[in-house]
């Protein structure tokens, strides 16, 4: 089947040679890391998570995401994800590289990779997230490449392979929550200390992983002609709604606590990203535009008129991923260092090496997604499944 990743007009290899472009582009910054160090990223003593820890948490909710379409194609024979469900599965394999990618550079030199393996500490989260982020991975290139596999040798799917599709089911919520463990389990940071960030991660992770699965899909269907089918996209767009819903009523739950209980720890932290704390308001532009796209998004999404209008359902697609990034991506790191223990404002912005470095991960899981894609849809429409 690897040859169809080698088969495409003019438009796949001038998409994949862009692609690698940004790779080699991004791997200069990153040399440029490797010898410097982490110094030319705009991490400091006071913050110590970045940009790159940001989009690593943004990456395992999209990477969980996933489930939305195995849990019911595997466990309720929901037909209508049939042609969908691979496109999830080799999604995630991508989002999971695009996370360890992240991974690598935050930890400034790669080979420290080594010392989890040489040093266990299963005492430690991060132990615990390096497990389940690379079994995650393995669960989903078996399931997904099995089931392709069995398709394009015009044989049914193995009967081995649900068993293992029910277990990435259980092993998806824990990717997500081991993640939100990481940090929530740090008492001096007081805007993740809340026994329903864990909660918060699964439900940002089930509506923006979706969205971008949906909007990806509905390109193919445009560019490579693989129809996911009508029901379908209704189908997940209710999910992303719901899922949507679900994260805004959280995160107003926190604002709640946050502000009817007057402690300082909890508010400093909200007041410093919406309005500003002591001089210092570099997010908060940011911040009123997640929440002005994040309300838009719902406008859209929640009436059936306006959500089955594929205009406007992409629309609030797109909306619905610039809120959970800027919530996710940007605010929650950012938040959680600023104001520090000590009650002091060292503010952060990530650098232009930092970037183009994020750039060059994004590519390599573009690359990815993009050559399993291919051969998902070139097998797909082989059989005549497409």
């Amino acid at each position: 089947m690897f040859e169809k990743a080698f088969q495409g007009d003019r438009r796949y290899w001038t998409w994949v040679i862009f692609l690698l472009a940004l790779i080699g582009l991004g791997s200069i910054f990153y040399l440029i890391q490797l010898m410097q160090g982490l110094t030319v990223t705009g991490m400091s003593r006071d913050v110590s998570w970045g940009f790159y820890i940001a989009q690593f948490t943004y990456m395992v909710g999209v990477a969980a995401s996933a489930v939305m379409l195995v849990l019911p194609f595997y466990l309720h024979n929901a037909k209508q994800f049939e042609r969908m469900v691979i496109l999830g599965e080799f999604m995630a394999i991508a989002a999971v590289i695009v996370c360890l990618g992240f991974i690598v550079v935050d930890l400034g030199q790669p080979q420290r990779l080594f010392n989890v393996v040489l040093h266990p500490t299963p005492n430690s989260i991060l132990f615990f997230d390096m497990i389940v982020l690379n079994v995650y991975l393995l669960l989903n290139i078996v399931v997904g490449w099995t089931n392709l596999h069995a398709e394009h040798k015009g044989l049914p799917h193995p009967k081995w392979v649900k068993p293992v599709a029910y277990v990435s089911i259980v092993w998806a919520f824990s990717i997500h929550t081991v993640t939100a463990f990481l940090y929530q389990g740090i008492p001096g940071r007081h805007y993740w200390l809340t026994a329903i960030m864990a909660a918060r991660f699964l439900s940002s992770a089930f509506c923006s992983g979706p969205a971008i699965l949906l909007i990806l899909a509905l390109i193919v269907k445009k560019v490579a002609k693989y129809d996911p089918g009508k029901e379908a996209v209704q189908t997940l767009a209710k999910i992303i709604t719901y899922a949507m819903i679900a994260n805004v009523f959280f995160f107003s739950l926190e604002l709640f606590t946050a502000f009817y209980s007057n402690i300082p720890g909890h508010e400093h932290t909200l007041v410093y990203l919406f309005s500003g704390l002591q001089g210092a308001n570099s997010m908060v532009g940011f911040m009123w535009i997640m929440t002005a796209c994040a309300v838009l998004s719902l406008v859209i999404l929640i009436p059936p008129k306006f959500r089955n209008n594929p205009d406007l359902l992409v629309v609030g697609l797109i909306l619905l991923i610039a809120a959970t990034w800027i919530d996710k991506g940007l605010g929650l790191v950012v938040g959680g260092f600023i104001p520090n223990p000590f009650h002091t404002i060292t503010e952060y912005a990530p650098t232009g090496p930092e970037l183009m470095i994020s750039l060059m991960i994004y590519a390599t899981g573009g690359l990815v997604l993009t050559l399993l894609w291919k051969i998902a849809i070139g097998v797909k429409k082989e059989t005549g499944a497409a």
